[in-house]
């Protein structure tokens, strides 16, 4: 069935393009019209530049702009997109996009195409954008909306009711309907059931709730979707240091956080500078995995060297050398487990000041435990295998250090980072696993220089 609807919407797809290289403008907006907008996105994101032009030609830019709602392109294609429109159709798209919405993509535009387009557009559009344009990246402010309803506080339902219908085409959500004071300060917030449910000669202050949930305008991206998340909100308020309400942000918004922040720790957990897609090619992949290997190679080197400082005891010992990838792949393997654990901690929420000792003495146990018992099956397995018991049990002491080290590195180190103030993602895999490669070799080398005479 799914294969079915899939076939189904290419077939329309190739009728939509006949139609618009036809020239058939009503045909064209009659049946592109009646899809969704992700649909309506999906289309218009596969189009070459010659059918873009002829969408611009046969679709107004309000039309348009809730194509832009929903397109899903990467950050680098809108300036060459909007580059390719009239500067006056670029202009009254952005206009009827919702504000946050706007302000996202004209923070992706050079500084020229911004100015061109806030001089052009209507003056209270312009203005509502560049009233956010100047809050900091990934703040509440920058992603917040100002299309939303507010009722005075001495109003009564009916009067709400009013404001809510003349409003409501150009809110963004209308499900939570705020209330302020005469200095436009959060009071209160009241439903849409509420006012449904009620008497229209009750005031509004009668039936608002009073304990509101509100962030500050200069509040991490990162919290505020947590905050979404644990009180299960559709749109939270954003207010400045006296409680004025300036703007809220919807759920759709946060998801859309949720998803670049996901992408973000990912690729640094990568050591990848930005997210990898199918659609770009393979000059620009290298481009931005480059820079990483290149600083990899050097802290190999680090590794390399440290190995020829124990060029004396590998040449007495060779068998020494067999386990080398074992020990330091154990460390390895071990640390990238305690760093999955931190980072999603701090990213979650879950891992507090009070609570970030727990979780190292917690990985100190871990550390130990395993350490103890994967230290035990070497011995064991070296042993049996080479009839060495003096190397295995080097080789078994060296994993319980190098593991209960690795696990405490890969615990302590994006905690540390985060105190600074510095994303914990960059504490990513490969940096953890050089470091315990340089960690493992230290012990392993250094236990077999100290105890060569015994070996």
């Amino acid at each position: 069935m799914e294969e079915m609807n899939q076939n189904d919407r290419e077939m329309d797809n190739e009728m939509l393009l006949d139609l618009l290289k036809q020239g058939d403008v009503e045909g064209f907006r009659e049946d592109f019209l009646t899809h969704h907008p992700y649909d309506q996105a999906t289309f218009y994101e596969k189009a070459d530049q010659d059918i873009r032009h002829l969408m611009y030609q046969y679709l107004s830019p309000k039309e348009m702009a809730d194509i832009f709602e929903a397109i899903e392109i990467d950050d680098d294609e809108y300036e060459d997109l909007f580059k390719e429109m009239n500067v006056n159709y670029a202009s009254d798209l952005l206009s009827y996009m919702y504000t946050d919405d706007a302000v996202d993509i004209l923070n992706l535009l050079n500084k020229e195409q911004v100015a061109t387009y806030l001089t052009i557009m209507e003056k209270e559009s312009a203005r509502q954008i560049k009233d956010l344009l100047h809050y900091e990246e990934y703040t509440a402010g920058s992603i917040m909306t100002t299309e939303f309803v507010s009722i005075p506080k001495n109003s009564t339902v009916r009067s709400a009711m009013n404001i809510l219908r003349n409003a409501a085409p150009d809110a963004e959500t209308i499900y939570y309907v705020f209330v302020v004071d005469e200095d436009k300060r959060l009071s209160g917030i009241v439903t849409l059931r509420d006012l449904i449910v009620s008497d229209e000669d009750t005031l509004i202050s009668a039936i608002m709730n009073e304990r509101v949930v509100s962030v500050s305008v200069s509040e991490d991206q990162e919290e505020v979707a947590r905050m979404i998340k644990d009180y299960d909100f559709l749109a939270m308020p954003v207010v400045d240091f006296q409680q004025h309400l300036l703007g809220i942000i919807t759920v759709d918004d946060i998801i859309d956080v949720l998803d670049e922040e996901a992408s973000d720790d990912y690729s640094k957990l990568a050591a990848v500078s930005d997210m990898d897609t199918f659609d770009k090619g393979p000059f620009t992949a290298a481009k931005k995995r480059l820079p990483w290997l290149i600083l990899l190679t050097f802290l190999g080197m680090l590794t390399a060297n440290l190995m020829g400082m124990f060029e004396a005891t590998l040449d007495k010992v060779a068998l020494l050398a067999v386990f080398i990838p074992l020990i330091a792949g154990m460390a390895g393997n071990s640390g990238t487990q305690a760093l999955a654990v931190a980072v999603r901690g701090i990213a979650t929420g879950d891992i507090e000041e009070e609570s970030k000792m727990r979780l190292l003495f917690r990985e100190a146990g871990t550390g130990l435990i395993t350490g103890i018992v994967c230290g035990a099956v070497v011995v064991g397995l070296v042993y049996f295998w080479k009839g060495e018991l003096l190397i295995g049990a080097l080789v078994g002491a060296a994993v319980f250090g190098s593991i209960f080290v690795a696990t405490l590195a890969g615990s302590f180190i994006p905690l540390l980072i985060h105190r600074l103030k510095i994303d914990p993602a960059v504490a990513s895999g490969p940096f953890i696993t050089t470091l315990n490669d340089i960690i493992s070799i230290l012990i392993y080398l250094g236990l077999a220089t100290t105890f060569l005479g015994q070996l």
